[in-house]
């Protein structure tokens, strides 16, 4: 039984994570940090989960709005969300689009 523990040990030591579990490790690095500054606040009930998926959110909307010159349709595609729910987060995360003429 220790010979197949270790065979499984070693195959499992050769195997390169892929690379989504190396963006997650990277991502809990930083929420990690995130989630320290923000608990410092002080406040008597915490907002963490929802101030944090805030920022992702966010940050998203930027990131596919930059991605497609602010066609929110295009974005929204780059998301994966139905251009109607896109719109509706958008005002609900405060955030706006100009498009550059």
């Amino acid at each position: 039984m220790d010979s197949k523990k270790a065979t499984i040990a070693a195959i499992t030591d050769n195997c390169q994570p892929t690379p989504i579990v190396v963006m997650e490790d990277i991502l809990e690095k930083k929420l990690e940090d995130i989630a320290t500054v923000l608990c410092a606040s002080g406040e008597n009930k915490s907002k963490l989960y929802k101030d944090i998926l805030s920022m992702v959110e966010r940050s998203l909307f930027r990131i596919a709005l930059k991605r497609s010159n602010n066609v929110k349709s295009a974005a929204a595609m780059y998301l994966g969300v139905n251009r109607n729910t896109f719109q509706k987060k958008m005002e609900k995360l405060g955030i706006t689009s100009q498009k550059k003429s």
